[in-house]
């Protein structure tokens, strides 16, 4: 194992910022009594006080009212309350027609799924090759029924941002509620629910230096949405379940620490990589769009070699990185996204995501991307999938 890690995994989980930890260890130690209204015990006083000051400040960085902004356990459960919770509110009255993309995260996804074992209609909309929904199939896709249209901001794995200003206008224009996950653009993309026509966001902590277990939701200001998961009264009554205070405390300072210019840097490191990869390492490709992605995903697909085999050689290296190959996946099915925009078997099983974060350097794109050169060359020199130019026959794509 190398004596330094490069961790470009930070897509599925970040290293906790010490000034996140910081802010947050009073409320485990000193402040660690349960939320109270204003007239029980001082410290119950003192930790609503502190769950609402967080909860100001993650709503002001949406330009959202607090009232609008639910905790949650993090954003499997956000996306889970925002497609249930519109469900149970408005099917017996206007529908059971739900809209989804077929590359949404799994929480989007099989919520959706759950919903159709349940005698709901869903559309899982098809996407071009690089990921984006088609407006003009999103219109002709809304029914008289249909509740709520759920599309991602920025997609999990190959990093495409959607508009979700044009898809917000189309829903609105139909009258249907609008949903977005936007787990991996929060609060890195600018989101302005004054201005934007979105009616529920999905956001959590993990992804931006803050605490595993703590998300949100969005919830505009007159949206119907029901209860779903039962127990106490709180959230305004929309969760059960107690408050993860020092987790509020460390997701509000988590996105309080994330600048434009941290921002500007990791996108500037992204694109370093990307290029450096397409140029020195043959028979690769890019996986959604090259502009309109979020800043810090690159996905790539190695072709002739699968990505497991790619990702325990760079484990070896003291290199992190996750790949779309079934035998990485507890469902042991290739990548879900990269067949949905119309990839193949061996694209999918050689796809490589690598997201930077914070803590990333020049050095680790250097490290990378001559412990990728050297590892897909080796192993391509053995791989039945086929060989490169540099050998006999190729497989064609």
């Amino acid at each position: 194992m190398a004596d330094k890690i490069v961790y470009l995994d930070n897509a599925a989980a970040t290293r906790l910022d010490e000034r996140v930890v910081n802010a947050m260890v009073p409320y485990f130690l000193e402040k660690y009594a349960v939320a109270t209204s204003e007239f029980a015990y001082s410290q119950g006083i003192e930790a609503r006080e502190a769950l609402d000051g967080a909860r100001t400040a993650l709503a002001a960085k949406l330009n959202a009212k607090p009232e609008e902004f639910v905790f949650s356990s993090g954003s499997s459960e956000s996306s889970n309350m925002a497609v249930k919770g519109v469900a149970l509110a408005l099917s017996e009255k206007k529908g059971k027609h739900i809209i989804v993309s077929k590359i949404e995260d799994f929480p989007v996804l099989h919520s959706a799924r759950a919903l159709e074992r349940q005698g709901f209609r869903v559309t899982y909309l098809e996407v071009d090759g690089d990921g984006f929904i088609n407006l003009d199939k999103l219109r002709e896709a809304i029914a008289p029924d249909t509740i709520l249209v759920s599309i991602q901001h920025a997609n999990q794995e190959i990093g495409t941002l959607q508009d979700i200003d044009k898809i917000g206008r189309i829903c609105h224009e139909k009258g249907v509620l609008f949903h977005t996950d936007a787990t991996h653009t929060f609060p890195r993309v600018e989101i302005d629910t004054r201005k934007l026509p979105v009616d529920l966001i999905s956001v959590a902590a993990h992804t931006i230096h803050g605490p595993k277990g703590i998300g949100g939701l969005y919830i505009r200001q007159g949206t119907r949405i029901a209860k779903w998961m039962d127990g106490g009264y709180q959230e305004f009554d929309l969760r059960g379940g107690m408050e993860n205070i020092p987790g509020a405390i460390g997701f509000a300072k988590a996105v309080e620490l994330i600048t434009p210019e941290e921002t500007q840097k990791i996108q500037g490191l992204r694109d370093v990589l990307i290029d450096r990869i397409l140029a020195e390492i043959p028979d690769t490709s890019l996986n959604g769009h090259r502009q309109q992605r979020v800043p810090q995903n690159a996905n790539i697909s190695f072709h002739y070699v699968e990505g497991e085999s790619i990702t325990l050689h760079l484990d070896m290296r003291g290199i992190a990185v996750s790949t779309g190959s079934a035998c990485f996946s507890r469902s042991l099915e290739g990548s879900h996204v990269i067949y949905g925009i119309g990839g193949d078997h061996e694209r999918a099983h050689g796809s490589m995501r690598m997201t930077l974060g914070r803590y990333n350097t020049i050095e680790d794109v250097d490290t990378i991307v001559g412990a990728l050169s050297e590892v897909v060359t080796e192993l391509r020199k053995i791989s039945p999938l086929g060989r490169t130019k540099e050998g006999c026959d190729e497989v064609p794509l």
